[in-house]
């Protein structure tokens, strides 16, 4: 982005204009990189004046001035000195308020008092006074990620995004809509969608009273545009407050692009209160598949797009799911009227208690799930589970109430996977052929054959070996099941022992 003072824009027609680069301008571009690449070693107010000149000879000097801007961030600037300025400054100071400096020669010696203090030479002592200040540090090294043409892109770019610095609301077509929303998304911007008779549209809004008092909106709309130039085809069109007047700017992909390089600093993925729900959710390892930023939902006119989606893992069945965070009564009310028009599929929505708008969520067939600050991972778990207690029933009455594994060792596991059903659902059956050993099925022929290879009093990694030649990895209900018990010894492992009768 660039500093609004280097903004070239025409208001032709009431509108509000970018004045692009274009081929014209590769040689300037080439130019301003020869300049910097030409001043390496050189004090920045050397290099200031070769700009200078050819600001002059240019017919917009904005435009050498932005080409320069995005360079500065491209070049790194060191100071160079014999002495560290500042400790210069200090014993400078310090010698000729002893001397009492009036004439050159108290200067002088003033200069001696205080290169004698820090073992410098004077000569050194005096030119390292003000090597900090800005124009007189050193280009220590430039290099630019952009090549002219690319640096031109570059410019094009940037000229955009400053423009969105002052937009109060900013309307998008793309042929890539779902990256679009997603990074609407992670710069925590309110949007909707709109059905439209060109196609969906996605409209980013914010707070009037937000916009007076800030630009942080603004600056988002500038980082948004990155990723919507990326698309093969879109229209941005936006509100501009134009010095209190509002200006409409239209933007397409044959204006602007990204150049062919990573930016050095890329919008982070989303945080705060989704990032957060989502890390807790997957760490629980639930039998629903947790998806980011599902398929859009007809919402009468409009369109709406949940933040997540759970997918059972055991059947073609998916919840939608919706955080709704702090928004203006305005979108509120718009997002209440989306849930309205929203049938035929399952919604929870977690809702900020300070919104105050459960009750009306409630009314539209969706289930609300309060929450203040983070969303409890608990109270979504035990919605979900309304649904999974309905689709293990039904799962189970599909299944016949004997199973008869062919294996002689299966666990619960696998033997779900097999019917393609969760494990809840195989648990509630009889097995007669099998004796259940903790989440494991075993033929008793095996527990036989088990029970005359260990014996008490061998170690409990000797079990373990035997037990796994059958396949049993849960020692504990198998020793159990066998009437033994381990008796532990520190760290060092554990000895098998006949388990007690109880009288």
């Amino acid at each position: 982005m660039l500093t609004k003072d280097l903004l070239r824009v025409s208001r032709a027609g009431g509108g509000f204009h970018p004045q692009f680069a274009d081929e014209d301008h590769r040689d300037l571009a080439a130019r301003v990189l020869g300049v910097y690449q030409g001043h390496v070693d050189h004090t920045r107010s050397d290099l200031d004046s070769a700009l200078t000149d050819l600001e002059r000879d240019a017919d917009d000097f904005k435009l050498v001035r932005g080409f320069a801007k995005l360079l500065d961030r491209e070049a790194r600037f060191e100071v160079r000195a014999p002495v560290d300025p500042r400790r210069a400054r200090e014993a400078a100071f310090a010698a000729s308020e002893a001397v009492g400096v009036v004439t050159a020669d108290d200067r002088e010696r003033a200069l001696r008092r205080a290169a004698d203090r820090l073992d410098a030479d004077p000569d050194d002592l005096a030119a390292t006074l003000y090597a900090d200040l800005d124009d007189r540090q050193v280009l220590a090294e430039i290099d630019p990620r952009w090549d002219p043409e690319e640096l031109v892109a570059q410019y094009n770019l940037s000229l955009a995004q400053t423009a969105l610095f002052d937009a109060t609301e900013v309307r998008v077509r793309s042929s890539d809509p779902k990256a679009l929303v997603s990074a609407v998304k992670r710069l925590r911007l309110m949007y909707e969608v709109r059905t439209t008779d060109a196609g969906r549209e996605v409209v980013v809004t914010g707070p009037d009273a937000l916009f007076r008092a800030t630009r942080r909106y603004g600056t988002r709309f500038a980082r948004l545009l990155r990723t919507v130039a990326t698309a093969e085809e879109w229209t941005l069109t936006a509100t501009v407050d134009d010095r209190g007047t509002d200006r409409e700017m239209v933007l397409t992909d044959s204006d602007v692009a990204v150049p062919g390089v990573e930016p050095v600093t890329e919008v982070s993925y989303d945080s705060g209160v989704e990032a957060d729900f989502a890390t807790r959710f997957e760490s629980l390892g639930l039998d629903w598949d947790l998806v980011r930023e599902p398929e859009p939902l007809e919402a009468g006119a409009s369109v709406a797009i949940p933040d997540f989606a759970f997918d059972y893992r055991h059947a073609d069945f998916r919840v939608f799911f919706e955080i709704m965070g702090f928004w203006t009564p305005e979108y509120v009310e718009k997002k209440l009227a989306q849930l309205d028009a929203i049938d035929d599929v399952e919604l929870l929505v977690a809702v900020d208690e300070s919104l105050g708008a459960g009750e009306a969520i409630e009314a539209r067939d969706h289930r609300a799930i309060p929450y203040s600050g983070t969303v409890r991972v608990k109270d979504v778990r035990d919605a979900l589970r309304r649904y999974e207690d309905d689709l293990v029933a039904e799962h189970a009455a599909d299944l016949p109430e004997e199973l008869r594994p062919e294996a002689d060792v299966v666990t619960i596991e696998s033997l779900a996977t097999e019917y393609g059903v969760s494990e809840d659902a195989v648990d509630g059956k009889s097995f007669p052929e099998h004796e259940r050993v903790g989440r494991t099925l075993v033929r008793p022929a095996v527990l036989a054959a088990l029970g005359e290879r260990i014996e008490a009093g061998m170690t409990l990694s000797e079990a373990e070996d035997i037990l796994d030649e059958y396949g049993l990895d849960d020692a504990g209900a198998a020793l159990s099941a066998l009437g033994y018990r381990v008796e532990w010894e520190g760290l060092s492992g554990g000895t098998v022992r006949e388990r007690e009768c109880e009288a």
